[in-house]
């Protein structure tokens, strides 16, 4: 046999293996790591598609909360996983914002993942602990200028949409001190601001409105361009005297490098089936989410995008990690 005709035969192996690979997959358990504690949005948003995909391909879908260094521990584990389709990552727009400003991130989010679909996004929430004397941001802004020491944002971790609207907003309402006190993840930046240690955060509404509707803190504006229905009182950033703002965190899911294009493909399908199904609506519609589902090279464009926009945020609020 010529060495040209071996080739032909070992790429055919290759092609017929990765395609009776998805055609079976998934053929055992599948593993999703959020690299952030149970509780926010990341969390959520991934047990709700994890949930559905078990429903609809019949295997289980585990979460793996891995947190640690502002999600980044969670997410190498995922770069040097196996491309095999069994170790994935649900992380946030703050997985691409992350490199632009922290130093030593282990890996290049362009390079180091593979794209699979963008799951969707939501608005986000600016809440306050109920002490804080003010009905919405507006009100809130004008106690800071007066006393900027005795207030504080806490942030679910740097780089976050939250971080990024709260740094924006310091910027534009003319508060530059104000401190912004980082949380690894939003479970512990929310339990301390319902505790009273911090007096305001921006999170996104999956996992700060439930509190909202539980009166253990109250809503002072949403970052998005509308109102949200649900929340008719409550205005928009913009709204607040800040026109033009507008932030949303979005979700997506990522694999290691190298996976294949039919496992890809599969993963795509049916995690768009998910997030448009009538349970994740019943489980998060009612939070602000909106649906997604777009695949691989569209969501690899997108991110793209949102490289560039969080790099102009960040280098006009001169954003640093000291």
């Amino acid at each position: 046999m010529t060495p040209i005709l071996k080739s032909f035969l070992a790429a055919g192996l290759v092609a017929l293996a990765a395609g009776a690979g998805a055609q079976t997959y998934p053929a055992k358990p599948v593993r999703i790591v959020v690299p952030y504690p149970p509780g926010g949005t990341v969390d959520v948003v991934a047990r709700v598609v994890a949930q559905r995909l078990g429903e609809q391909t019949g295997q289980q879908f585990i979460v793996d909360n891995r947190a640690g260094a502002n999600g980044t521990v969670g997410s190498d584990h995922v770069a040097k996983a196996a491309p095999d389709g069994y170790t994935l990552l649900v992380q946030a727009s703050i997985f691409v914002a992350n490199p632009l400003f922290l130093p030593n991130v282990p890996y290049d989010v362009q390079k180091d993942f593979t794209p699979v679909v963008n799951l969707g996004s939501v608005p986000l929430l600016v809440t306050a602990h109920p002490s804080v004397p003010a009905t919405n941001l507006r009100e809130f802004l004008a106690l800071v200028k007066a006393d900027v020491k005795k207030y504080a944002f806490a942030t679910s971790g740097l780089g976050s949409a939250g971080h990024l609207s709260e740094e924006t907003i310091k910027r534009q309402a003319g508060v530059a001190d104000m401190l912004i006190v980082p949380y690894k993840g939003a479970g512990p930046a929310l339990s301390d601001l319902v505790g009273g240690q911090v007096s305001a955060m921006i999170d996104p509404l999956p996992s700060s409105y439930p509190l909202v509707r539980g009166g253990k803190l109250k809503a002072l504006a949403v970052t998005g361009a509308k109102r949200v229905p649900f929340l008719p009182a409550v205005p928009t950033v913009a709204e607040s005297g800040l026109p033009g703002f507008e932030m949303v965190s979005w979700y997506g899911i990522w694999g290691p490098p190298g996976l294949p294009r039919e496992i890809v493909s599969r993963l795509a399908g049916e995690a768009a089936k998910a997030v448009r199904s009538p349970q994740a609506g019943e489980r998060l519609g009612d939070q602000g989410f909106e649906p997604s589902g777009a695949g691989p090279e569209a969501f690899a464009a997108y991110i793209r995008d949102e490289i560039g926009r969080y790099a102009k945020i960040i280098r006009e609020a001169n954003i640093k990690v000291e």
